[in-house]
């Protein structure tokens, strides 16, 4: 595979995003674009009061996004997402504010922005989808040891499952690889790792040649129609 490609690793707090944006990255040579959650000053806050912080934080992502979406655009070479923009908004954002943690005003605000910038931004080649249940994200938040998240409830937890859930059904902007990591701990287990790099790179072959054979048209004068 010659062609430059974007894919993007989605997926709940605590599911292995970053690390498995490292260990491809590694293994293919690609560029990995990590999500900016320690240089967030608002994510501590966060934890402490989402409601006081909830659009402060969100926004602050929201932000980086569209700065890594930007060199991501330029860059000569394929790349690795750790998260998306699309879980921002669709997942985080709007579940603090059906949760009430944001206010219907700074919402709007939020929304407006991340659609409005959407509307330009290329698409990944693929989102793979690490999907896994509240025990294995407070096993392996707690295994992380980031203090900030150690008191994340499992409601809080559940609530974005069921979102994610949600949204990766209706997802239609690219294909999706869904991927279970209750079962695969590709953090512990390399023969693990080598199945879920062998599927990422199976189904961008698959979409690669559908793309071609969609642009192949009959000769001139053929019944066929392109």
């Amino acid at each position: 595979m010659n062609q430059k490609f974007s894919i993007a690793i989605a997926g709940n707090m605590g599911v292995g995003k970053s690390t498995l944006t490292e260990l491809l990255a590694n293994h293919l040579g690609w560029t990995p674009f990590y999500e900016a959650v320690d240089d967030n000053p608002y994510l501590a806050d966060f934890y402490k009061d989402m409601r006081q912080w909830s659009f402060h934080s969100q926004i602050f992502f929201l932000s980086r996004r569209l700065h890594h979406h930007r060199e991501i655009i330029s860059h000569p070479a394929s790349v690795i997402q750790d998260r998306t923009i699309y879980e921002d908004a669709e997942i985080f954002a709007r579940n603090l504010h059906q949760r009430g943690n944001m206010c219907k005003r700074d919402y709007q605000v939020y929304r407006g922005l991340y659609e409005e910038f959407i509307r330009f931004l290329p698409m990944p080649n693929l989102v793979v989808y690490l999907k896994a249940s509240v025990p294995t994200l407070i096993e392996r938040i707690q295994r992380r040891g980031r203090a900030f998240e150690q008191d994340v409830s499992p409601l809080y937890l559940q609530q974005l499952n069921e979102l994610y859930n949600a949204w990766i059904e209706d997802f239609t902007l690219c294909p999706i690889l869904v991927l279970s990591a209750d079962s695969l701990d590709f953090v512990r287990s390399s023969n693990d790792f080598e199945v879920i790099k062998n599927q990422i790179m199976a189904k961008l072959g698959q979409n690669l040649y559908q793309n071609v054979n969609s642009m192949v048209c009959e000769p001139v004068g053929t019944a066929m129609p392109c």
